[in-house]
């Protein structure tokens, strides 16, 4: 136990064991994923994160520490949503015909978003900064903790709710789609990115390239509406 102990020292000090961890473990949960014929129930994102959480815990590494392999990862968000523009771009005809609908829907599902999550978080009691943090649950991560900074949230309560509303979004919203007789393709994407932002969006462009080109749409349109709409709504309610 001492011989792994000092092992395992040697390796913590060393940023690329976190950065390895985080790779291995979405790698077995996108193996998982496939060998499970896609189940969404069993998102290599959800699947990843509770290998990542149990590793850390066990070995009592604080977040800051794992942070500092794990941010090259971090880094590849940007290019990674950047390139959500190709698909979008061969979809271009489709977009351009579609514009108005798109609009609506994306107006009509961030101000959806918002209302639920103020709605149900009063309900059950919710502080002033609990609703503040919940309302952009919705919108990419980054966006997201901005609107809840200045509004006066928790960015920290923002980026969980965030990533739990991707995962969910991910693993339920392609059931609920089929639940209630959604078949095409644009209005599938358009759904799953305004309900649940980058993870939702990387689910869909696997199932579609159309899906996931109007759902790398809706997820950038929503941002901008949330951040515009958010703020009036909470001054004229709250």
């Amino acid at each position: 136990m001492t011989g792994l102990r000092d092992v395992w020292v040697y390796l913590s000090a060393s940023p690329l064991l976190h950065l390895t961890m985080t790779l291995v473990a979405f790698q077995a949960g996108s193996w998982i994923y496939e060998k499970a014929n896609r189940n969404p129930l069993l998102n290599p994102v959800l699947l990843s994160v509770i290998v990542v959480v149990t590793m850390l815990v066990i070995t009592g590494t604080a977040y800051q520490e794992y942070f500092e392999g794990a941010q090259f990862v971090h880094f590849l968000l940007g290019p990674a949503t950047v390139a959500l523009a190709i698909p979008l771009y061969r979809q271009f005809d489709k977009v351009r015909g579609s514009a108005l609908a798109i609009l609506s829907s994306v107006l009509a599902g961030s101000l959806t978003a918002i209302l639920t999550a103020l709605a149900i978080g009063s309900l059950l009691g919710g502080s002033t900064d609990t609703l503040l943090s919940l309302a952009p649950k919705s919108v990419t991560a980054p966006v997201a903790m901005g609107i809840s900074e200045q509004l006066g949230g928790l960015p920290s309560l923002t980026a969980v709710l965030v990533i739990l509303t991707g995962i969910a979004g991910a693993m339920l919203g392609p059931v609920v789609l089929d639940m209630i007789g959604v078949k095409d393709w644009a209005a599938r994407g358009l759904a799953m990115g305004t309900a649940s932002h980058g993870i939702a969006t990387a689910r869909a462009l696997q199932v579609n390239e159309v899906a996931g080109a109007f759902s790398g749409l809706a997820m950038g349109l929503n941002a901008l509406a949330t951040a515009i709409l958010l703020p009036l709504i909470w001054n004229w309610f709250f």
